[in-house]
């Protein structure tokens, strides 16, 4: 792979899932549905899967059900102890600085919780620009025009130059079928359908050689 520019996602990406840091973020966001909208407590977890199912985030399913304010969610939603679960990450620096590319951020999550675990896990320095989920608004991961949108803010032309990492299979699938090459970071085998598709168990299995 001529690769020139790498797109890393982040949650569950840049840190492993096993963190439970999805976990609050997801307790979170029901917190935020039963205080501030009123959502049953027996029925928050179905909904809050239904909108991320449906409009990709479940951000975007409130704005879209409810016209929420955005911000005021993210801040909520993201207000976790970051820095008392993550930790600097040495591998992950030694990794990353071995990689000559250019290496930026494409993320669902907003640019204040970014900074946040980049920066905790000591590997800030390494990624030139971010682009979060307000960024691309009105649309998401794995939208296209969502990936049109970042594709464009972080200048590239050329697409078979450009590789994207990420945890999620509907993005690496869109990502995919935008002409990017791919990584799919996931330690669950049964959701590999396609023998041929790069897959490494978490971020730390990435080889630099696969990106040069």
């Amino acid at each position: 792979m001529n690769i020139t520019t790498i797109i890393f996602d982040l949650d569950d990406t840049l840190y492993s899932p096993d963190t439970g840091i999805w976990n609050l973020i997801r307790d979170r966001i029901d917190s935020y549905m039963q205080i501030k909208l009123g959502y049953p407590s027996d029925k928050v977890s179905y909904m809050r899967e239904t909108y991320f199912k449906k409009y990709g985030t479940t951000l975007r399913g409130l704005q879209t059900e409810h016209h929420i304010d955005a911000a005021d969610y993210l801040e909520y939603v993201h207000d976790i102890p970051v820095n008392k679960i993550l930790q600097k990450n040495q591998v992950l620096i030694e990794i990353l600085s071995k990689i000559p590319q250019r290496k930026v951020i494409f993320t669902n999550s907003d640019r204040w919780h970014t900074q946040r675990v980049l920066s905790t896990l000591g590997i800030d320095q390494f990624f030139t620009q971010i682009i979060d989920i307000l960024d691309i608004s009105p649309y998401c991961k794995p939208m296209p025009e969502a990936f049109e949108i970042a594709l464009n803010n972080f200048c590239i032309t050329k697409l078979d130059e450009c590789l994207m990492i990420d945890d999620s299979y509907r993005n690496i699938k869109a990502a995919q079928s935008m002409g990017l090459s791919t990584i799919w970071v996931s330690s669950q085998n049964n959701q590999d359908p396609e023998k041929d598709l790069i897959r490494i168990n978490n971020i730390l299995e990435l080889d630099p050689l696969l990106v040069y």
